[in-house]
C-alpha cells in the first residue's frame, strides 16, 4: 500500500518542522509548505540529514493570497497522486495593542491564520473524498480559547475563529469520512516566544500551573493522533496543550 500523504503548512520550523518529522517516521508522505525557497530548502535539509524512509517535498507559498492556494494544491497532488491528511500549522502572531493595531496587520494575520487553513481544505477536498482515512488537523492557540494575555487582536480572532471553523467543517464533512480536529497549543519554545521581551516571558510562565513552556514536539504527538487511520470516531475536537493554563 501507498503511504499516506499529509500537507503541512508551515513546515520548516517550529511545531511545523516537528510533525513533518514525526509523520516521516511514521510512514507518512510528506507536502511540506513555507512561506519561501530558502525556508523551504533549508528545512529540507534538515530533514535529509535525518534519512527518513517516507518521502517529504518541499513548496513554497505565500499563503495570505488565497489565489495562490490553487496552484499549490495542483502541484501536491501531482507530485504524489494523493492528499490524505491536512494539517494547517502555518500562522502569523501579531502583538500589536489595539489603539496600534492597523487594518493592513487584521487582515495579514487572517489571511494567513484563518482564511488559508479553510481554502487549502476546500481545494484538497476532492482529494481528500477519496482517502480512506481523511484527516483535516488545524492548530489554534490558547489564545483562541480565552483571549490570550499578550497577543493581539488580530491573533487572537484568527485562532478563536479556526476554532470555531474546526466544529463547522466537522459536521460538513463527516458525511465523507473526513474528520476535522484541532490542536490548542499553550506557549511553544518557538521563534513566536522568542519574539517576546523577557520580562513578558516571566509574566507568561506564571500562567502555567505545569510550571514551564510547552515543546513543539509535544504538539507535534497531539497532532499525530488526530493523523491516525484509527482515530476515526473523533472528530470536532479541540485538544489542549498548554500546560494547564486554560482547562474549560
Amino acid at each position: 500500500m501507498k503511504n499516506r500523504v499529509a500537507i503541512v503548512t508551515g513546515g520548516t520550523s517550529n511545531i511545523g518542522l516537528e510533525i513533518v518529522k514525526l509523520f516521516l517516521k511514521k510512514n507518512i508522505d510528506v507536502a511540506l509548505v513555507g512561506s519561501s525557497k530558502e525556508s523551504v530548502n533549508n528545512a529540507i535539509n534538515i530533514i535529509q540529514k535525518e534519512r527518513y524512509e517516507s518521502n517529504v517535498h518541499g513548496f513554497d507559498c505565500d499563503l495570505s493570497e488565497t489565489n495562490n492556494l490553487s496552484k499549490l494544491i495542483q502541484q501536491i497532488a501531482k507530485r504524489f497522486k494523493r492528499i490524505d491528511i491536512v494539517v494547517n500549522s502555518a500562522g502569523i502572531l501579531d502583538l500589536s495593542e489595539v489603539e496600534d493595531t492597523t487594518e493592513e496587520t487584521w487582515n495579514k494575520v487572517l489571511a494567513v491564520n484563518l482564511n488559508a487553513p479553510f481554502f487549502i481544505v476546500k481545494q484538497s477536498l476532492s482529494f481528500l473524498k477519496k482517502s480512506n482515512s481523511a484527516r483535516v488537523i488545524n492548530i489554534s492557540s490558547n489564545s483562541g480559547r480565552m483571549g490570550g494575555y499578550a497577543n493581539g487582536m488580530s491573533y487572537t480572532a484568527s485562532k478563536g475563529g479556526l476554532i470555531s471553523l474546526t466544529y463547522g467543517l466537522s459536521r460538513k464533512l463527516a458525511k465523507f469520512g473526513i474528520t476535522v480536529n484541532c490542536v490548542a497549543p499553550g506557549t511553544i519554545e518557538s521563534d513566536m516566544l522568542s519574539a517576546r521581551d523577557s520580562e513578558t516571558k516571566a509574566e507568561l510562565i506564571k500562567k502555567f500551573p505545569i510550571g514551564r513552556f510547552g515543546k513543539p514536539d509535544e504538539v507535534a504527538h497531539a497532532v499525530y493522533y488526530f493523523a491516525q487511520e484509527n482515530s476515526g470516531f473523533t472528530t470536532g475536537t479541540v485538544l489542549d496543550v498548554n500546560g494547564g493554563m486554560f482547562t474549560g
